[in-house]
């Protein structure tokens, strides 16, 4: 419950960031350049991946995610030295995205840990209905903060000050949170440690799909506050953005904790691919929602929230099936470290895309990379069963 309780109170904050967009705007970038500048930030996480699995194995899980907090803290609180587009916006955003990266790195790397293996991926799961109930709280939140169409820089100063505060109640959590019994793991903090535990226990196509879950959380996490703003989206007397992440989120718990004995039913393979489906299908009902029609913005809102609900404890369970409890950082990051490259790529393609075309083809863009990929991991796995049989059917 603990665990739980601390991703709740850690998401309030990391989704305040997803007014970020509209901080970019008021400092005077445009389309394209949030898309850059989130691209930028996504790419230094990347790059420190590699490290930041290494520091998870040998610190242990429950050290780095409070490691995790005083970053997000820290950066978020140096935004209120910025004044205008330049490099220290890329740094800043850079240093948000590395403290969320080790925070959900280590939590999920603790929960894999600590949970029976039968029942992992439910574990993982329920740890993310903590994340969802603070989707609920943090974006109408910072929404409550920046009313309006005429915001301030106090408005501004008011959000991060409060994103950098929600961490101190979770960090105080992790103090009463047992360690797991396999904490530090083998091996050193050398990159090339990472790459050879990445080697030897090569998931495959599923780390396909972490990219597709990063290109598919730009669009509620950078590109929905422009959307709302630019249209402009407006329903009388509801905030759009809290109707949408409460949509979002709101039905996301709900999937999560109805189905979340399907995986064991079904198969996390069939779950996930059932959460492909409903994500793209939600990107293109982006293609509906007009500024006649606000109130539709619900529909690609429930349809997106369902699919994350489906696709992340699923995906995430299955790229660290195949690594020991010992090296699991390495697996926890690496299946983050693909969902930062889905949004390092995607982001400012999809930003150019938006700029040239519209937010109809950006979204579009979106749910057809999501399809794609789906297509490509229904067919790896297709070939592998395909090969399994023949090898039991091999003469004696």
């Amino acid at each position: 419950m603990l665990a739980i309780a601390s991703q709740t109170c850690f998401v309030i904050a990391n989704t305040l960031m997803a007014h970020y967009a509209r901080w970019i705007d008021f400092l005077g970038g445009d389309l394209r350049q949030i898309g850059n500048i989130m691209g930028a930030g996504a790419a230094i996480g990347l790059i420190l991946r590699p490290w930041m699995a290494q520091w998870i194995n040998r610190i242990g899980a429950l050290k780095m995610w409070g490691v995790g907090y005083f970053v997000f803290s820290l950066a978020s609180l140096a935004n209120l030295g910025i004044h205008d587009i330049s490099l220290a916006v890329y740094a800043v955003r850079a240093g948000i995205v590395l403290g969320a990266a080790i925070v959900f790195a280590s939590s999920l790397t603790y929960v894999a840990q600590t949970a029976p293996e039968q029942y992992r991926t439910e574990a993982i799961g329920i740890l993310g209905v903590g994340g969802f109930v603070g989707m609920l709280v943090g974006p109408l939140m910072g929404d409550l903060f920046l009313d309006g169409t005429s915001r301030n820089r106090t408005d501004f100063e008011f959000l991060f000050g409060v994103a950098a505060a929600a961490n101190a109640l979770p960090a105080v959590f992790l103090v009463f949170m047992r360690p797991p019994e396999h904490d530090i793991g083998p091996g050193s903090f050398r990159l090339r440690e990472f790459f050879a535990t990445v080697w030897r226990y090569w998931p495959g196509a599923i780390l396909l799909v972490d990219l597709a879950f990063g290109l598919c959380m730009t669009a509620p996490f950078i590109f929905v506050a422009s959307f709302v703003d630019e249209m402009p989206l407006e329903i009388p007397g509801v905030s759009v953005i809290g109707l949408f992440f409460g949509c979002y989120a709101g039905l996301a718990i709900f999937v999560r904790l109805v189905f979340r004995k399907l995986p064991d039913r079904l198969g996390p393979r069939q779950v996930l691919i059932m959460g492909m489906l409903v994500m793209s299908a939600g990107m293109f009902a982006y293609s509906l929602v007009s500024v006649r029609h606000s109130w539709l913005i619900v529909l690609p809102a429930l349809l997106t929230g369902a699919g994350h609900s489906l696709m992340f404890h699923t995906m995430i369970s299955l790229t660290i099936e195949r690594f020991p409890t010992a090296v699991r950082g390495t697996a926890s990051a690496l299946a983050l470290m693909m969902l930062d490259i889905g949004t390092f790529a995607g982001a400012p393609i999809l930003g150019a895309i938006g700029a040239s075309f519209g937010y109809a083809a950006l979204f579009s863009a979106t749910g057809l990379g999501c399809l794609l990929v789906a297509s490509i991991y229904v067919c790896s796995h297709g070939r592998r069963d395909t090969a399994g049989k023949a090898l039991l059917h091999l003469p004696k």
